[in-house]
Parts: structure tokens; C-alpha cells; sequence
């Protein structure tokens, strides 16, 4: 009480600190630094079971389980669950939840990080994940051959929002064009904090997220490059974008390497492997804010046309966007359509990006 000395009161007997702590289920600490956040609702868990389109033949992967409580839900609708769990504490909890009950014989648990382990064939993903581990684990299931049917997954809801968003929209990144290039993405519903034990700090929001076959004919690491550059000041035409002397210089640098190997055969339009990788587009997306245009214009220093070998490279690139009507056009507003064109015509003038 404010204002007094906080009286302590002894617990009842037959209570126990676990069960008045909201933080415990079964006795279990939750850790909001490891993501542990437990869907508590049993009618968002069936909401999410529902909406997922589970088939009776189908295994299910489940990321991040916790104490069960979509686990039991998705036992009943598939035919069987491969769950990974990185804390012991959780595949004790869920072994002994169904240890005895004739769902048994259909959970299998790996104990383990998802992001290091192998993953096993799978029909469905359904997951309630860490929020920490979207990105990453994002492009893991999109690399994952064969490939799945579909992928149902709770996400802090600002990450939710940006897989989804379409050119214009406000939240629209590269981390929306690098999802889409390799999946169909869709919102589900809305989840508000209250729904977990412990509550995060943001609401959340499932999406569905339907791997794309065949995959489109692009080098990955070549599409990354032009769209990492592209989103760096999205709101800036990319006339702007690339008169800027940084940029000028990694493209130009990419430009003579590439002619003193004459366009060898591990020249990156060439090397299959390497276009591929499908990984190369989920990294560095851990910080939410990172395609933002913030204004700064540190880098936009223009290239200084003294050197005549650095002017003629800099009309070069200039005539690219000039061919492609792109000079005035804004990263915002491009569709997968267009970036794709884009890459086409610089890959045409011997300029690559990778």
C-alpha cells in the first residue's frame, strides 16, 4: 500500500505461490526474454485450429509448443505432431501432458532450436513462436524443400503487418517484396496481449503463409542486393537512390571485378547454387524499423563526376533508369513486377548487385 509498510501475507494452506502467479501454469515459470508467451484463450486456440484447414492425413510441425494447449488441439485434427521445443522444462511439461492418453504415439518432440535443427518433412507448420526468431525462422520454413502446403503463425503484429503489406502501403519493406517474391501471405485475425500468460507489450496477429512452386528464376542474393538498396530510403525516387556515391561505388566495384573475371562462370548470374539461397533474403530483419526512410542523409552524398571512369559508370547506371522509365519512381510504390524489370535491365549492362 502506498503510503505503508506491505503487510506479507501467509500463503492459505493448500495454495502455492505458482498458482497466484500468473507467470506459472503446471508449476512452470514463463520467461518473457525467451519469448515464452502461452496462448491461454481455448477459443483462440480453436479459432487458429479452424483456420488453419488442418487434413486428417496431415503431419503437423508446431514451433515453440510450450505447455500443450495447441498441441492437443492439433493431435485431434492431424494425424500426427512433430514438436520442437528449445526448453527442457517444456518437453518434461508436454510429455507428461500426454504421456498415457492415445495421443502419444502421434507427438513427436524434438528438444532443440529450431534454427539449428534439421527440420523433418511436414505437411502444415501451426506455430505460437518467440517473437524474436520471426525473420529467421520466416526463410528457414520458406527454404524447407519438400515444400509444405502452408504455414499458420502467431507474429507480433507490426512484423504481421509488413508480411503482408502491398505497394503504398505505409508498412510496405523489403521485408514484405522478399516474402512475397517466394510465398502468397495473408492476415488471419487479430490477437490482443491479454489472450497470452504473461501478456506481451504488443497485440499479435496470425498469417498464412503458402510457399510459391516453382520457384521464380532469379538470383536470390542478386534480388536482396537491388532491394536491400532500394527500401534503404524508400520514399526517395530511385533516381536519388542511386546517385548517391555509396552506392555508386559497391555497384561499381561488383562492375570491375566482374569484367576483370570476364564473366567467368562463377559470375553470380551464372552460379545456380548461389541463386538458390533462399536464406540470403531473411537476414538482417531483426530490427522492425530498419526499411523505415528516417530522413537521414548521411549517405546521400552524390558522386563526384571528376574521375572519368567514375562518371561514365555513374551515366551508365543513369541510362539504366532512364531506359526503364525508374528515375522519378519511388522503392514505396514498386511492385515484385517492377523490381524484377529493374534487376533485368541492370543485369543487361553487366551491372550486378551481388
Amino acid at each position: 500500500m502506498a503510503g505503508g509498510k506491505m503487510r506479507k501475507d501467509k500463503p492459505q494452506r493448500g495454495s502455492s505461490s505458482a498458482a497466484s502467479n500468473p507467470h506459472f501454469q503446471g508449476g512452470i515459470s514463463f520467461h518473457k526474454s525467451k519469448g515464452q508467451h502461452i496462448l491461454k484463450n481455448p477459443l483462440l486456440v480453436d479459432s487458429i485450429v479452424q483456420k488453419s484447414g488442418i487434413k486428417s492425413t496431415d503431419v503437423i510441425l508446431e514451433i515453440g509448443p510450450g505447455t500443450g494447449n495447441l498441441t492437443k488441439k492439433l493431435l485431434e485434427a492431424g494425424k500426427s505432431v512433430i514438436a520442437v521445443e528449445l526448453d527442457p522444462r517444456m518437453v518434461l511439461e508436454l510429455q507428461r501432458r500426454f504421456q498415457g492418453t492415445p495421443l502419444s504415439n502421434r507427438l513427436k518432440v524434438i528438444q532443440g532450436d529450431v534454427l539449428k535443427c534439421d527440420l523433418p518433412y511436414f505437411d502444415i507448420c501451426v506455430a505460437n513462436i518467440p517473437y524474436q526468431i520471426s525473420s529467421p525462422l520466416t526463410f528457414k520454413l520458406l527454404a524447407h524443400r519438400p515444400l509444405f502446403r502452408a504455414a499458420v503463425i502467431m507474429f507480433q503484429r507490426e512484423f504481421a503487418m509488413r508480411l503482408v503489406a502491398q505497394p503504398g502501403d505505409t508498412l510496405y519493406c523489403r521485408l514484405s517484396v522478399n516474402t512475397q517474391l517466394l510465398a502468397r501471405v495473408s492476415h488471419l485475425l487479430k490477437v490482443g496481449k491479454n489472450n497470452f500468460r504473461p501478456p506481451p507489450k504488443v497485440d499479435s496477429s496470425v498469417v498464412r503463409i503458402e510457399p510459391r512452386g516453382p520457384l521464380t528464376p532469379v538470383n536470390f542474393k542478386e534480388w536482396d542486393g537491388l532491394v536491400r538498396i532500394c527500401f534503404n530510403r524508400k520514399n526517395k525516387t530511385i533516381g536519388s537512390i542511386f546517385r548517391q556515391k555509396s552506392v555508386l561505388n559497391i555497384l561499381e566495384k561488383n562492375y570491375r571485378t566482374l569484367q576483370a573475371l570476364q564473366f567467368s562462370e562463377k559470375a553470380p548470374s551464372d552460379d545456380m547454387e548461389m541463386a538458390l539461397d533462399v536464406s540470403t533474403l531473411g537476414e538482417s530483419f531483426g530490427d522492425l524499423s530498419m526499411d523505415a526512410d528516417d530522413g537521414n542523409d548521411d549517405d546521400d552524398i552524390e558522386m563526384d563526376d571528376g574521375d572519368t571512369k567514375r562518371a561514365e559508370f555513374k551515366e551508365k547506371v543513369l541510362a539504366v533508369l532512364k531506359e526503364g522509365n525508374f528515375e522519378e519512381k519511388r522503392s514505396s510504390k514498386l511492385a515484385q513486377a517492377d523490381f524484377m524489370h529493374l534487376l533485368s535491365l541492370f543485369n543487361k549492362a553487366g551491372i550486378h548487385f551481388s
